[in-house]
């Protein structure tokens, strides 16, 4: 009887042990899957004017994720948008709200952007309301001293179709598809250059773009300076999103998930700061 027992007792403890061996497996698989390490490219395409965000925010990624890489494709939010739905890149960048047209997406708002108005340095106007601003860009008013400037012709640059801040721009200023402009240019960075080259010149770009520029500067609308405070505010009127789009109904690889949430993360606000626009996520 009494090695009955023994052998009954050493059974019982034979499988606590069993059971104990096998939670910690369960455990250590468990942590060994959660620090998975990823790996692989993130390719994203789309608005140049979200160059500086994207480049920020990509940097600090990947300083976090030694073995993933961070592309960008600054091609203009609407090739972004059509990318990322013919399935050419993960992430598409896009400085405007989707259109009615653009199904099967998904916009994401990681950051808030003034359009700055922006004119020579040399321009003697300083302030213009939304209306002038509206009759200048459709060719009502054609000169500066009808607005308080000198006596010069104004010459018109903006961006090319497609662009998000040439469409943030005119769905704000209802200017859509009535613009006479000088100039169409593929970039903010040519707008710029292009105004900064030229005293009669008027143009628009991202906030984040234009500061520390040589050359332009930005003029108030309304009697409000286009900045961080007055675009979170609202105050400002001439402003839109940074947005990452998405495909509806296709999961995103690992990493690109990872990043699409490190972007949305409140970790990230400084960067996005830093970077010259206004997070959403504080």
């Amino acid at each position: 009887m009494k090695t009955k027992s023994v052998l009954k007792n050493a059974s019982i403890i034979f499988v606590a042990f069993a059971l104990l061996f096998g939670l910690y497996a369960c455990g250590s698989n468990s942590s060994s899957s959660s620090e998975e390490k990823l790996s692989g490219t993130v390719s994203t395409n789309g608005s140049t004017s979200m160059e500086k965000v994207i480049g920020v925010l990509g940097e600090a990624y990947m300083q976090e994720n030694s073995d993933v890489k961070v592309t960008y494709d600054a091609t203009g939010s609407g090739t972004g948008i059509e990318s990322v739905k013919n399935g050419s890149c993960d992430l598409g960048l896009s400085s405007r709200a989707l259109k009615d047209t653009e199904t099967g997406l998904k916009a994401t708002t990681v950051a808030l952007d003034g359009i700055a108005i922006i004119v020579n340095e040399n321009c003697g106007v300083d302030n213009l309301t939304l209306e002038q601003i509206t009759q200048i860009f459709t060719g009502e008013i054609t000169n500066w001293s009808e607005v308080g400037g000198e006596n010069l012709e104004i010459s018109c640059i903006g961006r090319e179709s497609g662009s998000g801040t040439r469409d943030g721009f005119e769905s704000i200023t209802k200017t859509s598809d009535k613009c006479k402009l000088s100039q169409e240019l593929t970039s903010t960075g040519a707008v710029i250059t292009a105004v900064s080259s030229s005293k009669n010149a008027i143009g628009y770009a991202s906030l984040s773009s234009v500061e520390g520029q040589s050359g332009i500067k930005t003029v108030t609308v309304d009697g409000v300076t286009c900045s961080e405070s007055t675009v979170k505010d609202g105050s400002y009127k001439i402003q839109r999103p940074f947005n990452v789009v998405t495909k509806e109904g296709t999961e995103l690889s690992k990493q690109a998930q990872s990043f699409l949430d490190f972007m949305t993360s409140s970790s990230s606000a400084d960067l996005i700061k830093k970077a010259g626009a206004i997070p959403v996520n504080e």
